[in-house]
């Protein structure tokens, strides 16, 4: 790789993505969503992690925000798994990991241990209330956890939901070949709107190229489907943004709502993939009330050690009398002329059977979701 691009979390993009099996081993079982954590660890997307966490990363991730080595960590990736099921994969070493019946990586089992699902709820989560959609996942985990490094040998099919997923190899060999220095990851969940792209291209006024990641996986009820995410942002950037200024691919995990913690992670994975800056905004990663709106930005302070840098941005609104997108930086008029935009209020408008004006949400996207006949997760 170039010397001008950042380096990998660690130093050193993780690949472990083989070719071959052993078809002795025997097989367990395990979710899509470890399957898909699995994926992230073979291609780089986690670098430096080789595997699921053994416990004394674990803990230490819990207690510190870091790795054992000091290397920050904020989110625990982790193979839970049934008492006598975890037995066995400890008694055999190296088992293979299937999902839907299709074994699809080698895990090197290094060892099996206890855990605290509160002690997890309060590091990661900032509270143990099962209404909160991280906690509630957690809740429902079995009571062991398995930790060794992996090989993934068959990665899930390419569908349409995932025609523009790159890996870290491919997105810093594009970023490279564009020759960009700078490059800002914008991390999004929600459909576009006129603010959104404002700030994107507020962004694009101070660096060479804007990478638009938005994250594809299971989800809350009631976000935004992926397929109308991307379909969106397709549109949105084919209609209104230079198109050799961004870089737009999916990335594929799941939503923790962690809220600090969480916007940590998702800086850490933009690194991955070569960004040198990180968009965090306003409740970045939240959800309800359970994270105070500027915490996201705050906890960047804790990792100075983080070399990629985030970019905090006043919210932009429409203001009615500037007749057009400001922020309080640059428009000194009330609230009484604000129109602002979010994602909960999008859903609330498209629930109603109404469609932002074309100064807020781009006819284009909502048109798309007007013909959406799902545009919300319903379970």
């Amino acid at each position: 790789m170039s010397s001008n691009l950042i380096l990998p979390h660690g130093g050193k993009l993780i690949n472990k993505h083989t070719k071959g099996k052993d078809e002795d081993l025997k097989q367990f079982e395990v979710s899509s969503d470890i399957r898909t954590d699995a994926e992230n660890i073979a291609t780089g997307v986690f670098s430096p992690l080789e595997g699921f966490l053994n416990q004394e990363d674990f803990l230490n991730v819990l207690k510190e925000g870091r790795l054992s080595n000091g290397i920050p960590w904020t989110i625990p990736i982790i193979l839970d798994a049934k008492k006598e099921v975890a037995g066995q994969m400890k008694d055999l070493g190296d088992v293979i990991l299937c999902s839907n019946g299709q074994g699809f990586a080698t895990l090197h089992v290094d060892e099996i241990y206890d855990y605290n699902r509160d002690d997890i709820g309060t590091a990661v989560y900032r509270t143990n209330d099962v209404n909160h959609p991280g906690v509630n996942r957690l809740s429902k985990m079995q009571e062991f956890l398995v930790g060794g490094k992996l090989e993934v040998f068959q990665m899930k099919d390419y569908d349409e939901i995932q025609k523009f997923r790159l890996h870290p190899t491919e997105t810093r060999a594009e970023i490279m070949k564009r020759g960009w220095r700078t490059v800002v990851g914008f991390q999004t969940r929600n459909v576009p709107h006129v603010a959104h792209e404002m700030l994107q291209k507020a962004a694009l006024n101070m660096y060479d190229g804007l990478f638009v990641n938005p994250l594809i996986g299971k989800k809350k009820i009631g976000d935004f489907t992926d397929s109308l995410i991307i379909d969106a942002y397709e549109s949105l950037i084919m209609n209104y943004f230079p198109k050799n200024r961004v870089l737009f691919s999916t990335i594929h995990t799941l939503m923790r709502y962690a809220g600090p913690r969480e916007a940590i992670h998702h800086a850490i994975m933009r690194k991955n993939f070569g960004c040198t800056h990180f968009i965090v905004g306003r409740d970045h990663a939240g959800v309800g009330d359970y994270y105070p709106p500027f915490a996201a930005q705050e906890i960047f302070s804790e990792y100075p050690d983080l070399e990629i840098k985030p970019v905090i941005f006043p919210s932009f609104y429409f203001c009615k009398i500037c007749m057009s997108y400001a922020n309080e930086k640059t428009c000194p008029h009330g609230a009484e002329s604000k129109e602002e935009l979010s994602g909960t209020m999008i859903r609330k408008m498209v629930n109603s059977g109404k469609i932002p004006e074309k100064h807020l949400m781009r006819p284009e996207v909502s048109d798309l979701i007007l013909r959406s006949e799902k545009p919300f997760v319903v379970d």
